[in-house]
């Protein structure tokens, strides 16, 4: 039985690169004839070959801005150019803005200081920011002042103006980078994945067949060919072409 399992073991390999040219049909088409004495026998379930063809995408250099650990940003969210501002409120989203604010209250220039941190556009109740450690170019959120964790915590108005800028980032997204895809998401407590847990915020990232690469997964870097402010005045031009939908 041991051996018969060996001599499979090429089989499954050949099946494993069948799958990732030709699709899910080796699965639909093998499935049901896989049985516990295969398994006894060594070969490879189509099912696992299925997850086994499954992408990651991995992000280990933004360990920095979940942790909070870079020493030369002792506050999350405010960087040097608005560290004049003297509060801080423990929250990356609450200190960018209020930072953004006071710069403002003091004579800064609104490009200037919204630059500072990404920051493409302001709603009523929400904005719209870069992500200042992106999985791709053109990775930004959609995020509510309201401090809160929930979607279903914000006021039914709140909500609503951050679903229409989410649909005001997809249009835009999809103008000033032609991607094949997008990922529009929310992550809500730290075990579905929120590095900010504590504060509410909708990820919008352009995906591009293929943008998963040996890179990321071996050498813990992401290759991005568009630097943060080029992707910051790209997405800001258009976001000013493109107004918001009415109510």
């Amino acid at each position: 039985m041991r051996s018969e399992g060996l001599r499979e073991a090429p089989k499954a390999l050949r099946d494993f690169t069948r799958y990732r040219r030709e699709g899910a049909q080796i699965f639909r088409s093998a499935g049901p004839d896989w049985t516990p004495r295969d398994r006894m026998a060594g070969r490879v379930c189509p099912a696992a070959t299925y997850t086994a063809s499954m992408e990651y995408l991995y992000t280990p250099w933004r360990y920095q801005y979940v942790t909070g650990s870079d020493p030369a940003r002792p506050k999350l969210g405010v960087p040097e150019a608005l560290s004049a501002w003297p509060g801080e409120t423990h929250c990356v989203f609450c200190n960018m803005i209020a930072a953004v604010d006071y710069a403002l209250e003091k004579g800064m220039a609104r490009t200037e200081a919204e630059a500072s941190v990404y920051l493409l556009e302001r709603g009523t109740s929400c904005f719209v920011v870069l992500n200042a450690f992106p999985y791709n170019s053109g990775h930004l959120m959609v995020v509510p002042y309201r401090h809160e964790p929930s979607l279903a915590g914000l006021p039914l108005e709140e909500a609503e103006e951050m679903l229409r800028m989410t649909r005001k980032v997809e249009r835009v997204l999809r103008a000033a980078y032609q991607p094949h895809g997008q990922n529009l998401g929310l992550n809500l407590g730290k075990a579905a994945g929120a590095g900010v847990a504590e504060h509410l915020h909708l990820h919008a990232v352009p995906r591009w067949l293929g943008d998963t690469n040996s890179m990321t997964v071996l050498a813990g870097t992401r290759i991005l060919p568009e630097s943060l402010e080029q992707s910051w005045q790209r997405i800001r031009e258009a976001m000013a072409a493109d107004p918001l939908e009415p109510r």
